[in-house]
């Protein structure tokens, strides 16, 4: 006869038996839920859209980008056209590479038809939280419940945007302009984004090659979109008041800031200035930051006589003759130049000890 002690053994086996299949089915259930990001959908085929389905098509997804407006996914093509020519001019990319990434996108004027078998999408629409709330909805209705989706926003808590349903799945992801060349990506979670999700995608960009920097919350412009406004408020006070020129600001920029800051970054050069001196210049709180405004009178008078930048021919500098796609392809040749030579810079000089 059985004894008491032989059920009590029985019973425990059986329970163990109930983990471990409850356990397979977990992982089987988290194997499937997290599958290889291949096929990317991306809204918008603007200054940013364009340029993030290069990014993903060149890191070997299958991309869909979609516009409203032809016109826009015209001019969408022939970007990404001059852009991969340009990398493969400067011997970033093969030809061979140049024709899969065009061969790998896709263009559509369908929002469902770019987003129902993505594995990520990414939104990349104007920043407008109508629009935005607009296409988060849309794509609520046409995608997989386990699609990723990201967004580029530069500034906007997208966040509260999002359908209840889609917060876990959501973050964003945002990048600065060419990012087929500038490697930053801010990956920033909302409040119910599943952490995992921001693992996922951090790993996913870094096996891209790029320098994805998470943030666990959002944070309204993030680091280089808050030191760059603050930037901004000092060129635009510098402006409106008669202080300095567009090229005395530019120059001062280039020839001063910017290329110790390309090889050592700020924290770093104050570590070379010395510490003690950047205390007794707060202490001495001789600058006098300028106030916040909405506007500035000097950007409203030239977007008042249409000058809006490069792709109108002229803003704060006028551009003659040359055309935005060529004055693209040398900004672009010049800056892979430039991170290739810091790359090598750092190599050679290295200012920090080797991992």
């Amino acid at each position: 006869m059985p004894t008491l002690q032989n059920y009590v053994c029985l019973i425990l086996t059986y329970i163990e038996c109930l983990k471990l299949c409850y356990c397979n089915l977990l992982e089987v259930s988290g194997e499937n839920s997290m599958r290889e990001i291949e096929k990317v959908g991306v809204i918008g085929a603007g200054l940013m859209g364009h340029a993030l389905a290069i990014v993903h098509a060149l890191g070997g997804c299958n991309v869909i980008m979609q516009d409203l407006k032809e016109s826009q996914i015209a001019k969408g093509l022939q970007l990404i056209d001059s852009a991969l020519e340009t990398l493969v001019d400067a011997g970033t990319i093969t030809k061979s590479e140049e024709k899969d990434a065009k061969a790998r996108i896709k263009t559509t004027l369908e929002l469902n038809t770019a987003v129902e078998d993505a594995d990520l999408v990414v939104e990349a629409v104007v920043e407008n939280r109508g629009v935005k709330t607009e296409v988060f909805q849309h794509i609520d209705n046409a995608a997989r419940k386990d699609v990723i989706i990201a967004s580029n926003t530069s500034n906007l808590d997208i966040f509260p945007l999002v359908p209840e349903a889609r917060k876990s799945f959501c973050l964003i992801a945002h990048w600065y302009t060419p990012p087929y060349i500038i490697d930053l990506v801010d990956l920033a979670a909302g409040p119910d984004t599943d952490i995992d999700i921001l693992q996922r995608m951090e790993t996913f960009y870094n096996k891209l090659g790029k320098k994805p920097v998470v943030f666990r919350k959002f944070i309204n412009g993030y680091v280089a979109n808050r030191l760059q406004a603050a930037m901004g408020l000092e060129i635009t006070r510098l402006l409106d008041e008669g202080w300095a020129s567009a090229d005395a600001i530019d120059d001062s920029v280039k020839y001063g800031l910017a290329l110790r800051m390309a090889l050592m970054g700020s924290l770093m050069k104050a570590d070379f200035t010395g510490l003690d001196m950047m205390q007794r210049g707060m202490a001495n709180m001789t600058y006098d930051p300028p106030i916040p405004k909405p506007q500035s009178d000097t950007l409203d008078e030239l977007i008042s006589s249409g000058r809006q930048g490069v792709m109108s021919g002229g803003g704060y500098f006028d551009y003659g003759e040359m055309t935005p796609e060529e004055l693209f392809r040398n900004r672009d040749k010049g800056l892979l130049m430039l991170k290739s030579q810091v790359s090598d810079i750092e190599t050679m000089f290295p200012l920090t000890p080797k991992k």
